[in-house]
């Protein structure tokens, strides 16, 4: 049993904003909302995964979360948000090197919600994210430095594919906040405060499953504030969360995260797309089109070594002048798919659509296209066709890789 933890995909949808130099004085901290605002925030976050007290896995996830502010009443703000994560994970004692591979998509969440000037959040049930509610909250009235405050929060943890507990699984705290006044992040100043909490649950029994019989988690943050925009720059955290399990084993997660605002000029989808197309004109079964993620570049048909996910070298060709065509393209992150043919199982499907997705992502870093942390991996298997499987044409098709240039 391996746990998927979204951690920190929490308080990282309220980020936004620029640097400013703020003096050390009474401050009032509240959120600003302005209708149509967006943002797209990144965390990184590092942990150790203990099973049993030992050391079994590190890993390294990558959280990528787009917000836009639907409309503002009463200095509430409805919102929409997409939070994405990515991960790469190695088994220690394997001679792995989790630094050394590309990020692999995990899952994708949507959510809705309202927020106040407060931070105080109203959300459907429903939804898994953001994992952490009510947090950072604010007291209304001006705060010295060194001065604190107490409110209630709630985490909400996703436990289908651990546990197969299939409501989103709420765990409530009381978080403790220090006005720490100016601190520096990244060279500039924020006025800043920290978080700390506590989680202890014992939840209900689930029969016939493996369930957590007791839950305890720590988390220590600071956040630098946007006094001017009403919103986070950026924060960090030092996290720890154990779970008891009911069959006798014990999962232990310790890490430390960061997030913060990553700008990017707005994307002319079709533009690019244009300059794009006419680049790779040269290229045989290759096309571009315009998404909601971004603009994609579609190799079909292309090619590897039987059953495996090595290029065969008359690729290799085409992969040289996508690379010069996503240099043109710096400031976007990349997101390359794999996508097979409708044959084979489901599993093997995917495993293979996910092989040669990361193939391609290593002969492109190998290009120096980006750094490592910038290039996502994702397999489809035979969920996305483009063309009918019951034909040779077009399940030539249907294997396809696609690196997208992604907007957010």
């Amino acid at each position: 049993m391996k746990l998927k933890r979204a951690l920190l995909l929490k308080t990282i949808l309220t980020l936004a904003g620029f640097s400013l130099t703020y003096p050390t004085e009474a401050l009032e901290f509240v959120f600003k909302f302005k209708e149509g605002d967006k943002y797209r925030i990144v965390s990184t976050v590092n942990e150790d995964i203990y099973v049993d007290r030992r050391l079994r896995y590190r890993a390294e996830i990558l959280n990528r979360i787009t917000l836009e502010v639907t409309g503002v009443t009463g200095g509430a703000a409805r919102q929409t948000a997409t939070f994405q994560s990515a991960e790469k994970t190695v088994t220690v004692g394997t001679g792995g090197n989790a630094g050394g591979n590309p990020f692999q998509w995990s899952r994708d969440y949507q959510s809705e919600f309202e927020q106040d000037r407060l931070g105080y959040m109203t959300i459907d049930d429903g939804y898994y994210m953001p994992m952490v509610r009510n947090l950072p909250v604010f007291p209304g009235r001006d705060l010295e430095p060194g001065e604190t405050w107490t409110a209630n929060g709630i985490e909400v943890h996703d436990f289908r594919d651990s546990f197969g507990i299939e409501k989103p699984y709420r765990i409530p705290f009381t978080a403790t906040y220090t006005y720490l006044g100016e601190r520096t992040w990244k060279e500039n100043e924020y006025p800043a405060f920290s978080i700390s909490y506590r989680v202890f649950l014992e939840p209900e029994a689930v029969p016939g499953k493996v369930y957590p019989r007791r839950i305890q988690g720590a988390s220590d943050q600071t956040v630098y504030w946007d006094v001017d925009h009403g919103q986070a720059a950026a924060y960090e955290e030092d996290f720890r969360t154990i779970f008891d399990l009911s069959d006798g084993q014990t999962w232990e997660y310790r890490g430390r995260a960061e997030a913060e605002v990553v700008e990017a000029p707005p994307m002319d989808k079709e533009e690019m797309a244009d300059a794009i197309a006419e680049a790779i004109s040269d290229i045989p079964d290759a096309e571009v089109r315009v998404t909601d993620e971004g603009i994609v570049i579609s190799l079909e048909n292309i090619q590897f070594a039987p059953d495996s996910a090595i290029l065969r070298p008359s690729e290799w060709s085409k992969l040289d002048l996508v690379a010069e065509i996503l240099m043109k393209y710096p400031d976007r992150d990349i997101l390359v798919g794999g996508h097979t043919a409708l044959a084979g199982s489901a599993a093997g499907r995917l495993q293979i659509s996910t092989e040669r997705a990361a193939s391609v992502a290593e002969y492109l870093l190998g290009k120096n296209v980006r750094s490592r942390d910038r290039v996502l991996i994702r397999g489809y298997g035979a969920e996305q066709p483009v063309a009918d499987n019951r034909t040779p044409e077009g399940m030539a098709k249907n294997r396809r890789v696609e690196i997208i240039i992604l907007e957010n």
